[in-house]
């Protein structure tokens, strides 16, 4: 008998969130692993949501609870991730998408 790894086991997903005037710093809206996750990853692509990887990232957040605000040590890097999306949607408006 063989024993083949399914590498979607490993995989995780983490979802932020993040309203202007209402969130005092962006939220963890969604997070899981395994088939979890790549529910997350397929939910996102059908919506059109930009996906950014980074496992150090993912790896930190997943420690956080659904709905817990990110810690300050992370604004830094989150607001990366935000301006890159907030660059891609304006690309796609701009193309006409």
């Amino acid at each position: 008998m063989s024993y083949k790894a399914n590498p979607y086991l490993n995989k995780k997903a983490i979802a932020l969130g993040y309203e202007a005037g209402t969130d005092a710093a962006p939220k963890v809206k969604a997070k899981g692993k395994g088939y979890v996750a790549e529910e997350i990853v397929a939910r996102a692509k059908a919506a059109e949501i930009p996906l950014q990887e980074d496992s150090s990232l993912v790896e930190l957040l997943s420690q956080l609870e659904v709905n817990e605000k990110i810690p300050d040590n992370l604004y830094e890097v989150v607001a990366e991730i935000f301006a890159f999306i907030y660059k891609v949607d304006k690309e796609q408006q701009n193309s006409g998408k």
